[in-house]
C-alpha cells in the first residue's frame, strides 16, 4: 500500500456504468480541482474517494455497498478520508448510503454534483439528491486548459420523459432538459482549440435534445461547421426522436460518423407494449429501412432485454426474427432484472433458466451477425483516429469510422492523428490495420 502523502489533495474517483458517467466524473474533477485537488490512479493515496454510480445493471447497489465495504480498512486507518458517493445510485438511494455505511460523508445526484465542493468544504448538506432548477452547468468551472485525448464526450441533454416500464432513469437523472445550442457550441470550440477531433454527444435521449431552433439534426449541422472539429457522435437514440433532420444529416454531414446506436428492447409488439415504448417493430425496421437509404454504410448497433415479465417464446422469436432482419455490427443484450420503483418491478418474472437460455440464442445471434460484419470490413479502407499506444511495443490503437477498434503495428503515428488504414485481419472486438502511405 502506498503511503499517503499528506502535502497534496488528491482525489480518486471511480466510474461506473455509462458514457454520461465518464463525463459527470470529468467535471466533478475538474469541479473539485478549482478546490486544490488533483487526481490520482491510486486510491490509498487519496485525501477524499468518490465513487460515481450507476443504477441501470443489474445488482447495482449491491455492487456500490461491496465497494465500499473494502473502503472501510482505509477509513479505519486515515479517519480524515473523505468518501463520496455519486450518480444515480447515490440519487435512488440517499440517506440510505449513510445508514448503512457510515463511512460516507456525503451523497450527491447526477443533477446536483455543482454543489460538491460546498459539501466538501461543510458549507452544503452532506446529502443533495435534489432536481434544481438552476442549470449545474452554469455553476461548475470551465473545463481545465488541458486535454490531451483526441476524442472527448459533450453532454447536451440529461433526463428522460419516456418512462419505459423497466428504467430507473426517469427516477434518477429527472425529466428530460437540454442544454442550449450556444452553450454547446462553446463548449465544443472550446475542445477543438485544446486538440479534441471527435466529439460523442451524450444524452439519455440525445436526438430528442430541443435546445435551439431546427432539432437535434439542426446542432449537428453546426457542429460540422467547427474548423477542425473532424468527427461527430451520438448515444443514446431513442426510434421515437429519429426525426427527418437528424436522418438527412447522416447524409448531408460528413463529420458525421456512419454509426448508430438505436436500442429496440424487443421484437415482439406485444411486449414492446408492456414496455412502454411507443413504437412497433414495424415502425422501428421502417426507420431503419430511411436511415440507411440515407446513408448506406451506416453500422448499426443496439439494446436487447430478455426475459422482460410475460416474454413468451414466440416473443422471442419475433425478437430473433427482427435481429436477422436489421443485421447489427453490435448489441448490448442483457436478462431482465427488475428494478425498484419501476413499473415493472412487481410483475411476474420469466423463469431464470428459460431466460438464460434466450439470453444465449440471441447473444450467440448477434455475435454472429458482429463478427460478419467485421470480416466484411478485411480488404476495406477505413480512416482511424489513433487515441492511445498499444500494448505490443510498436503497436498504436485508435477508433474507426464505424467505431471499431482498429490496432496498427506502426512507429509512424502520434495520438490524434487522423490516418488511411487498410483493414488486414478481424480478431473477437478488433480490427487490425496497415498503413495506406501518403
Amino acid at each position: 500500500m502506498t503511503a499517503h502523502n499528506p502535502a497534496a489533495k488528491k482525489l480518486f474517483i471511480k466510474t461506473y456504468g455509462c458514457q454520461m458517467n465518464v463525463y459527470d466524473s470529468q467535471r466533478m474533477a475538474e469541479a473539485m480541482g478549482a478546490e486544490g485537488y488533483v487526481l490520482t490512479e491510486d486510491q490509498a493515496d487519496a485525501d477524499m474517494v468518490l465513487l460515481n454510480t450507476c443504477h441501470i445493471r443489474e445488482k447495482a447497489a449491491e455492487k456500490l455497498y461491496s465497494d465500499l465495504g473494502r473502503l472501510k480498512p482505509l477509513k479505519a486507518a486515515r479517519p480524515d478520508l473523505k468518501i463520496g458517493v455519486a450518480g444515480c445510485v447515490a440519487q435512488a438511494e440517499g440517506a440510505e448510503i449513510i445508514r448503512r455505511m457510515p463511512l460516507v460523508d456525503l451523497v450527491v445526484g447526477p443533477q446536483t454534483y455543482h454543489r460538491l465542493p460546498a459539501m466538501v468544504r461543510g458549507e452544503a448538506p452532506a446529502i443533495d439528491t435534489d432536481f434544481p432548477e438552476e442549470d449545474k452547468f452554469d455553476h461548475l468551472p470551465a473545463p481545465r486548459a488541458t486535454r490531451r485525448a483526441p476524442a472527448a464526450f459533450l453532454t447536451v441533454q440529461e433526463g428522460c420523459d419516456k418512462f419505459c416500464a423497466f428504467c430507473v432513469v426517469p427516477y434518477t437523472r429527472g425529466a428530460e432538459v437540454s442544454r442550449p445550442a450556444e452553450r454547446i457550441l462553446a463548449e465544443a470550440r472550446d475542445l477543438v482549440e485544446r486538440g479534441v477531433r471527435e466529439i460523442t454527444l451524450l444524452g439519455q435521449n440525445v436526438n430528442g435534445w430541443h435546445g435551439g431552433p431546427g432539432g437535434f439534426g439542426a446542432l449537428i449541422r453546426a457542429l460540422g461547421d467547427i474548423q477542425g472539429l473532424q468527427r461527430i457522435r451520438y448515444t443514446t437514440s431513442h426510434p421515437n426522436d429519429m426525426a427527418d433532420d437528424l436522418i438527412e444529416a447522416h447524409r448531408d454531414v460528413p463529420q458525421l460518423m456512419p454509426y448508430l446506436h438505436l436500442p429496440v428492447q424487443s421484437g415482439s409488439d406485444r411486449i414492446l407494449k408492456a414496455m412502454n415504448r411507443k413504437h412497433t417493430s414495424d415502425q422501428y425496421l421502417r426507420l431503419i429501412d430511411r436511415i440507411r437509404a440515407a446513408r448506406p454504410d451506416i453500422l448499426l448497433t443496439s439494446d436487447f432485454i430478455v426475459g422482460f415479465p410475460g416474454e413468451t417464446d414466440e416473443d422471442h422469436a419475433d425478437t430473433l426474427r427482427l435481429i436477422e432482419r436489421v443485421g447489427y455490427g453490435m448489441a448490448y443484450s442483457f436478462k431482465y432484472s427488475p428494478r425498484p420503483g419501476t413499473p415493472a418491478f412487481d410483475r411476474p418474472e420469466v423463469d431464470a433458466a428459460v431466460a438464460d437460455a434466450r439470453l444465449q440464442e440471441l447473444q450467440a445471434l448477434l455475435t454472429r451477425q458482429q463478427h460478419a460484419v467485421q470480416e466484411g470490413m478485411i480488404g476495406r479502407t477505413v480512416t482511424v483516429l489513433f487515441e492511445k499506444a498499444g500494448r505490443e511495443a510498436g503497436q498504436m490503437i485508435g477508433k474507426s469510422d464505424y467505431l471499431h477498434s482498429v490496432f496498427v503495428d506502426t512507429d509512424q503515428v502520434q495520438v490524434g492523428d487522423l490516418r488511411a488504414v487498410r483493414i488486414i485481419g478481424s480478431q473477437r472486438n478488433s480490427l487490425h490495420g496497415e498503413l495506406i502511405a501518403g
